[in-house]
């Protein structure tokens, strides 16, 4: 059987193994579930306030916004803690002795946290249909778009949480990687229109795949009129798939070469060196 062919299935069964624990662990459950309850609460409390220069509700527009935030997150910052913490406790070392046991170990992480991000997607998604007016969900088109959008945006993040987190040699630098991305987020339309931010910031908001993965979203769940509160007046489909294409494409291309030279320097003496270091910052 071909090796690689052979890591990979094992890979999908270790991240399908890997889901099934998180969703019957109470407490991982919940670390999923409590950012999506509260972005749901805040949805709720802000959905009789309206879009400026609009009568729709700011509610149901925050909505894909913040899906497209989850995409994100879960591509970027849980992808990148996972590889980091499972670095430091020897995890990779043991995925590296195993032939092609790196792109296993990858393809399962990929599975799982692809497979919770949908789950996330859903727990915001499926209440709001209910708590929301004006979402327009009766379109097939709209469907097809939101279905894209997430696959494209997942293969535009994932690779680099990858990147991230094959740079961080300790897990608890984890949090400043983490700010620059909310930084990210703060200056991509996510919560209020470009518009409302200078030129120079709003051109660097563009420039990421934060606020492309919101736009798409909200192409996907909000009619056709709200596409001219955009910055460009327009949902802007092509520029959409072209951006994440290329984060997709520069991802791909330069997370095999990181996590390679990441294995390369792995060994028994460097996961004993960082328990060490961990130990003495414990004591």
């Amino acid at each position: 059987m071909n090796p690689t062919l052979n890591a990979v299935r094992a890979g999908t069964s270790r991240g399908l193994i890997e889901l099934r624990q998180t969703l019957t662990t109470p407490m991982d459950l919940w670390n999923h579930v409590l950012p999506s309850v509260i972005y749901l609460v805040v949805m709720y409390f802000t959905r009789g306030d309206t879009v400026p220069g609009t009568d729709f509700s700011l509610g149901a527009r925050t909505l894909p916004s913040l899906m497209g935030m989850t995409i994100v997150f879960s591509g970027l910052s849980t992808m990148m803690m996972s590889l980091a913490v499972e670095r430091e406790d020897g995890t990779l070392l043991r995925a590296k002795a195993v032939p092609s046991g790196m792109v296993g170990y990858l393809v399962g992480k990929i599975v799982l946290v692809s497979s919770m991000t949908v789950v996330n997607i859903a727990i915001i998604l499926v209440p709001s249909l209910f708590l929301l007016d004006g979402l327009a969900i009766g379109s097939v088109t709209g469907w097809l778009t939101l279905a894209w959008v997430l696959v494209l945006g997942l293969v535009a993040t994932l690779p680099l949480g990858a990147v991230l987190g094959a740079l961080i040699d300790n897990p608890r630098n984890g949090g400043l990687a983490i700010l620059p991305i909310m930084a990210l987020i703060a200056i991509s339309g996510i919560f209020y229109p470009l518009d409302g931010y200078p030129d120079w910031l709003a051109a660097l908001g563009r420039v990421f795949p934060v606020y492309w993965l919101g736009l798409g979203m909200r192409s996907a769940l909000l009619p056709d009129s709200m596409a001219a509160v955009e910055h460009a007046g327009s949902w802007q489909h092509l520029e959409t798939l072209g951006v994440l294409g290329a984060w997709a494409i520069a991802g791909l291309l330069a997370a095999p070469i990181v996590l390679r030279r990441m294995a390369r320097r792995e060994s028994g003496s460097a996961v004993i060196a960082r328990r060490e270091r961990a130990l003495q910052r414990a004591a």
